[in-house]
């Protein structure tokens, strides 16, 4: 008995260090609770909505729940009760179907018209600027075709101006997710899907891969970075007199399954293949027109040195 009751005062102790622990836990806020753009608060309102409305119904449930385990539990004088047999009651069946398809109505309604109304730029004002996402294993690959500039594994915008990111993907269904600005859309192989992004003020938010597609994808991340109007466009002017430019060579190693850093170039893969419209035989003859190139330079290289060496 003692042994229980010091076992009991132990766990007691530690109680206010598992308050403390758990509490320390909530000194960051959860990216996807922490809206800073119109995409992300119109999915918080409806995450706080969802949320909120299912709690009441908890609440209710819990609440009928103990009123019937107190009214109409065994006692005493009714331990011999025994209720009539029913053989159904219209009412109460009308009642138990009625309520599941209220509940699916009133969640699907914001959640549809949210959804329709995401899919369009939330300012009518400013000109959506257009990005090109290509997922590879395990890197972002960023394509400005009005700009001319590509970047990798990460992406200026400018802020309160709405992106539109076109996804496509070099092998694996991946998805694009960038928690602060927005939810996230899968990019495939061959095909090509939109997501309309916008940041409210300058900022540097982290996206990431929200879909498993090999042993690094935990590493394939991504920094949007907000600028203002004006420092996006020195961004821009910057870029346009320093950066290298993008070969083939180049891309295809860059496409090569592995980890790499951020580079910037001066041009886009756009010019010679875009991977949401051809499929991924374009690329390997690509790879291999570029191999066999190389193939017969060396040969010609070898054939004029045996011919110099025999003179």
């Amino acid at each position: 008995m003692k042994q229980a009751k010091q076992r009991g005062r132990k766990w007691f102790s530690l109680l206010p260090l598992s308050l403390l622990l758990l509490l320390s836990g909530c000194s960051e806020k959860i990216a996807v609770l922490n809206p800073q753009g119109p995409v992300a608060k119109t999915q918080y309102h409806l995450i706080m909505w969802s949320i909120g409305f299912m709690a009441f119904i908890m609440i209710v449930v819990f609440v009928l729940f103990a009123v019937v385990l107190i009214r109409y539990r065994e006692k005493p004088e009714n331990a011999d009760y025994e209720p009539p047999e029913e053989e159904g009651n219209t009412l109460l069946e009308i009642v138990w179907t009625a309520i599941p398809i209220m509940i699916v109505t009133l969640l699907a309604i914001p959640t549809v018209k949210a959804t329709f109304a995401l899919e369009k730029p939330q300012r009518h004002d400013v000109k959506p600027l257009t990005i090109h996402v290509t997922a590879a294993n395990w890197k972002w690959i960023f394509s400005y075709p009005d700009q001319h500039i590509e970047t990798v594994n990460y992406v200026n915008i400018p802020a309160g101006v709405p992106i539109k990111f076109k996804l496509t993907s070099v092998g694996p269904m991946n998805s694009f997710w960038v928690p602060e600005l927005g939810g996230q859309k899968y990019a495939m192989d061959s095909m090509e899907t939109q997501l309309i992004l916008q940041a409210d003020k300058p900022g540097t938010y982290m996206g990431r891969s929200a879909n498993f597609s090999g042993k690094q994808f935990t590493h394939m991340e991504f920094e949007v970075v907000a600028q203002k109007k004006e420092d996006f466009g020195k961004w821009v002017k910057e870029v346009q007199q320093t950066a290298p430019k993008l070969n083939k060579e180049k891309y295809a190693q860059i496409l090569k399954p592995g980890l790499v850093g951020r580079m910037t170039f001066l041009n886009t893969h756009l010019e010679w293949i875009d991977h949401a419209k051809q499929n991924n035989h374009n690329m390997d003859n690509m790879c291999n027109t570029n191999n066999t190139n190389k193939e017969e330079h060396s040969d010609h290289h070898g054939n004029m040195e045996n011919d110099r060496h025999a003179h």
